[in-house]
């Protein structure tokens, strides 16, 4: 007797003799002109596109340049053993000073240059 509270089994993907295992790949309908391009290519052109379109804040450099203090802490600390993680902690204001004031202005330096390229258009 069926059980019909169970749901159906979907088609297995096999393993070859080498154990890698193929998908069957698509078995519908033929893809149009449209739905061949790559959708990933576009949407990596739009969010790059957006983010230029945006102009840069200090308060985005500044979280950018806390990350970026955060991760050569890390560094400090896992890398080069022998120095003291309070020395690091020391240095953490340093690194935020230097970074946030060059984060911001690539960032205006690659604004302004997108906001060129657009207008050129």
């Amino acid at each position: 007797m069926a059980r019909p509270t169970r749901s159906r089994r979907t088609s297995k993907h096999r393993g070859n003799a080498a154990g890698m295992i193929e998908s069957r790949g698509r078995t519908g309908r033929k893809p149009t002109a449209s739905e061949k391009r790559s959708t990933a290519s576009r949407s990596s052109q739009t969010s790059r596109r957006a983010r230029h379109d945006k102009q840069p804040t200090w308060k985005g450099a500044a979280i950018r340049a806390v990350i970026a203090a955060a991760i050569v802490y890390a560094l400090l600390t896992v890398v080069v053993k022998h120095t003291d993680a309070l020395r690091n902690l020391l240095l953490l204001p340093v690194v935020v000073a230097v970074y946030m004031p060059l984060i911001y202005y690539t960032d205006r330096y690659m604004y302004r240059r997108a906001q060129r390229k657009r207008d050129a258009r």
